[in-house]
């Protein structure tokens, strides 16, 4: 190990070691100033942002290190720095509840920290080993974010199918790529690439190793038929803790995604496709259908998100750099739409009691007209209304599908984000034409107000400008 190296890890290294600083700090903070566990965390957030963007690399630029098991290159670093921000996002959005519901405690920042530090070991993993060390610190900081807190059933209860099932998801990965180490006699991401080259077509060990990999990472972005832990999960954990599994760890899990079977399985293409394309379309049809149903809106943005992930495996099957792109592009905006529209539900929170159903929304027009406009341009975006980022979004993975040769599954993604579009225009036809059953103004910290109104006209910004940020993700795998 040599300094070289030390420094290519430098964001995970100032990570790991703020978040025990973090952890320890708070224990020596009263509850009456946990604001600088909250300050000191985003100050972590914003030197690990400088500390990236000093270190980041050029265009076309990969380099190793740690035995090959680490990599650094422009799409790792670009993944970095949005899943910076969406967690500055989160802590913001999460003070306001964690204060109003009792749960304001240092174990939410340390353990959102430990979260993203195994996104971020995921993002640079070049070995079979980095990724599942990366994937289980995800994992086991998500199993105790979603029970924290600990006077709720409904918490416990959310936390143990979470923890049973994500366990569940991990055992059958580590299985898939332990026949995958079996069949190439190698745990490095380039050298399994190398070696299923030259493998024998119809090899049974790694054809089973590849569908256990699928199952895998299907399970984790929640894709039917192994969506069952995901609306549940919602549900159940506080909302600010949904609101960081909503967002934050879907940039893992693409990455995830992409290091094990664009860089690792690359030359089994054309059978991991017609995988992902199955699970592409029931997730596009469930999610959509499903989320029709719903009454409660945390369940509804639940299956939303499995028919979002439909649309992320769509840009993943075309097996391309575009289709790479255009996922990566789909996952970074919806990170930033998913973490908005959770945002609004604590926004409409009062005294503790979550505003999760979709009566609470009634009338938000007449209680506070500019945050009616922000959850239209949020729920606007996530149906794939023209001019706003969610719809160019679409618009990339279908196009990179079609030029695959996928255009029926092209086609079905319209029609069903069309359908999708009827229960996100429910949510802004009850802000503006149903009389509100709450009267209470809406109130938030101006730190709150501030982050959520960036973050909804960033929704018509980045739709109305959208070529900085395509051109950014198409930088990543050029």
């Amino acid at each position: 190990m040599i300094v070289s190296e030390l420094q290519l890890a430098l964001p995970e290294i100032f990570i790991a070691a703020m978040a025990c600083v973090v952890l320890i700090a708070d224990l020596f903070v009263s509850d009456e100033r946990r604001g600088l566990t909250h300050s000191l965390a985003l100050l972590v957030l914003a030197f690990a942002g400088i500390i990236t963007l000093r270190l980041m690399m050029p265009v076309g630029e990969t380099v190793t290190a740690f035995s090959e098991t680490f990599v650094r290159d422009r799409f790792g670093d670009i993944l970095k720095l949005f899943a910076y921000l969406v967690l500055i996002g989160v802590f913001v959005y999460a003070k306001h509840f964690l204060r109003m519901a009792g749960l304001y405690k240092g174990e939410f920042y340390s353990l959102s920290l430990f979260a993203l530090l195994g996104v971020m070991i995921m993002i640079s993993a070049s070995s079979l080993l980095t990724v599942y060390l990366g994937l289980e610190l995800l994992a086991l900081s998500s199993y105790a974010l979603v029970a924290l807190n600990r006077d709720s059933a409904r918490g416990a209860e959310a936390a143990m199918k979470y923890f049973i099932l994500g366990s569940l998801a991990s055992g059958i990965l580590l299985f898939g790529m332990s026949l995958i180490y079996g069949a190439t006699g190698s745990l490095a991401l380039s050298e399994i690439a190398g070696a299923l080259g030259q493998a024998a077509s119809g090899d049974a060990l790694l054809a089973f190793g590849l569908v256990f990999l699928v199952v895998g990472i299907a399970f984790k972005l929640g894709a039917v038929p192994f969506h069952m832990w995901l609306p549940d999960v919602y549900h159940g954990a506080p909302v600010a803790v949904t609101l960081l599994i909503a967002s934050l760890p879907k940039i893992g899990y693409l990455a995830l995604a992409i290091r094990l079977l664009a860089d690792g399985m690359g030359p089994m293409h054309e059978d991991w496709q017609a995988m992902l394309a199955v699970l592409a379309a029931l997730s596009l049809v469930l999610g959509n259908v499903v989320a029709i149903a719903q009454s409660n809106i945390k369940r509804m943005l639940a299956y939303s998100t499995i028919s979002h992930v439909g649309f992320i495996l769509l840009g993943l099957l075309a097996a391309s750099p575009a289709g790479y792109a255009a996922a990566t592009f789909y996952t970074l905006v919806y990170a930033l739409m998913s973490a908005g529209a959770f945002a609004m539900i604590i926004l409409l929170s009062a005294n503790g009691i979550e505003a999760e159903n979709l009566d609470d929304f009634k009338g938000l027009n007449a209680r506070s007209p500019w945050f009616a406009l922000m959850m239209l341009m949020l729920m606007f975006s996530l149906a794939g209304i023209p001019v706003f980022v969610g719809f160019f979004a679409k618009w990339q993975v279908i196009a990179a599908a079609i030029d695959a040769g996928f255009t029926g599954l092209a086609i079905l993604a319209v029609v069903t984000a069309v359908i999708g579009a009827f229960y996100y225009l429910r949510v802004v036809k009850l802000m503006y034409f149903d009389e509100p059953e709450n009267t209470t103004p809406v109130t938030a910290p101006f730190d709150f107000q501030t982050v959520l109104s960036i973050n909804g006209l960033a929704m018509l910004g980045l739709g109305l400008f959208s070529g900085g940020l395509i051109s950014l993700c198409i930088s990543a795998f050029s």
